[in-house]
């Protein structure tokens, strides 16, 4: 029985390189949630939280659908006025570079996005009196990231990346660069 469990022990260990480097492989699928600051680093001034479903395909790349909400705060006589977003997005990610052990990837994507934005919930006068002239507006845009992924587990990894957003539509601001972080499950 001993001798049993010492060789599975060292079948183990041998096959344990090959087994994490079943990374990237076409047709895996992962299920992420990503958040962060949003046009800086202060999460009072604007903030994003994503969810998105990705499957990787060949040479490492991968595709990706989600949705996120996006809220700006715009200061008006000591009050913040909030700017939100509501986008869904379709993307596509590059692999360009990897560590020998396929631990941390990092890709550069494109995503074409749409969605729709408010202005202060649709309020259009404020306490003291003044009037909004912005109104909600259907968004249609796209977006440029840089994204690495670590892996933390075979199923488990972490993401970091930074982005820009160009959507046209808004009365307000067409560009939003978003700081973020997250973690996706590999579901398969």
């Amino acid at each position: 029985m001993n001798r049993l469990f010492l060789a599975a022990i060292v079948i183990m260990s041998i096959a344990a390189p090959e087994l994490s480097a079943q990374r990237y492989l076409p047709g895996m699928r992962g299920l992420q949630c990503t958040a962060g600051p949003v046009n800086g680093l202060s999460l009072q001034e604007g903030f994003f939280a994503g969810i998105a479903f990705s499957q990787y395909t060949k040479g490492a790349n991968r595709w990706v659908l989600g949705i996120e909400y996006l809220e700006n705060s715009h200061h008006y006589a000591r009050m913040r006025i909030p700017q939100s977003q509501f986008t869904a997005e379709a993307g596509y990610f590059v692999k360009f570079l990897s560590d020998p052990t396929r631990t941390v990837f990092f890709s550069i994507g494109a995503s074409a996005m749409a969605g729709y934005e408010t202005l202060n919930w649709g309020e259009k006068l404020l306490p003291d009196g003044a009037a909004i002239n912005n109104r909600d507006a259907f968004l249609y845009g796209g977006g440029i990231a840089l994204e690495m992924e670590t892996y933390l587990t075979n199923r488990l990894v972490l993401l970091t990346h930074v982005r820009e957003r160009l959507l046209m539509g808004s009365s307000i601001g067409k560009l939003n660069t978003q700081f973020g972080a997250g973690l996706k499950m590999i579901i398969n």
